[in-house]
């Protein structure tokens, strides 16, 4: 019995247990907050060094290589040297029985020029065997090209989306038929001459990318561009404000259906990029 008591007097002495107070819950929580906001702050600041490096070490350099190509054959990319035409593919426009000036707003321009295939989502067409391969004119005129996706792929640059799916950018290279005047109908066009036309682009990437180059995310108006847009040129208010890019990441690819799954792979755009030459 002596014990028993013994017993209960050594439970009774026992410290009860304890659990947090709310302090140390409000700063765990706290620092849990803190971590995953540094996560998802980093995430950005990483896409935006993405972006950035796709301006500076891609769209840059093929700007640079095109300029180049210039300087040193004293026409533009695929031009006659004999008889320039000051237009991207200018020697397959002379072989067609045409030539450039006067009232340009009704021809019927040449392909583009590109490396192999012509990019997704482009809406000029490129003949391999028949139009000028991109790299094969780059390569003879001793131009480096940017390092791009891989050797015979520089013309691409591979990234990810905002949900983590590979996208590919691809660089082509045309001539655009100028706007033609009177009515907002004949202002629909890109008309802006020489261009580089850029495929792949996300929606967030292509307003970055506008941004750092015109100042200013706008669709139809500056160098850059999205394909296609009106530009009101011809409208009754050529001075109106211009236009935020349509398409969203909230778009599914080949889609406009605004649905927000994180698994989905993001829908893409075409932009122009006109050149100086």
């Amino acid at each position: 019995m002596n014990q028993v008591f013994k017993n209960l007097a050594l439970r009774s002495r026992v410290a009860p247990q304890q659990g947090f107070t709310l302090v140390e819950l409000a700063v765990v929580l706290a620092v849990i907050g803190l971590i995953i906001g540094a996560v998802a702050i980093g995430k950005d600041v990483q896409r935006n060094a993405e972006y950035t490096k796709i301006k500076n070490k891609f769209i840059d350099q093929w700007e640079q290589a095109y300029n180049q190509y210039y300087q040193r054959n004293g026409v533009v990319l695929g031009d006659s040297q004999t008889a320039p035409q000051n237009m991207v593919n200018g020697e397959r426009f002379l072989a067609a029985g045409t030539r450039s000036g006067r009232d340009m707003t009704g021809v019927t321009p040449p392909n583009a020029i590109c490396r192999a295939a012509a990019g997704q989502g482009m809406t000029r067409g490129f003949t391999a065997g028949t139009d000028p391969d991109l790299r094969a004119l780059m390569t003879r005129a001793g131009i480096r090209m940017p390092p791009g996706r891989a050797e015979g792929l520089e013309d691409r640059y591979v990234y990810l989306d905002t949900n983590g799916n590979p996208q590919e950018v691809q660089v082509c290279f045309q001539w655009n038929v100028p706007l033609g005047n009177g009515s907002a109908a004949n202002a629909v066009g890109d008309g802006m001459g020489n261009v580089m036309v850029i495929t792949g682009l996300t929606p967030d990437l292509a307003r970055a990318l506008d941004q750092m180059i015109d100042g200013k995310p706008d669709e139809r108006e500056g160098r850059f561009r999205r394909q296609g847009v009106l530009n009101n040129a011809g409208g009754t208010n050529p001075n109106a404000p211009g236009q935020e890019w349509q398409a969203s990441n909230r778009d599914q690819i080949g889609t406009t259906n605004d649905r927000a799954f994180d698994e989905d792979q993001i829908a893409i755009v075409t932009a122009i990029y006109r050149m100086n030459q």
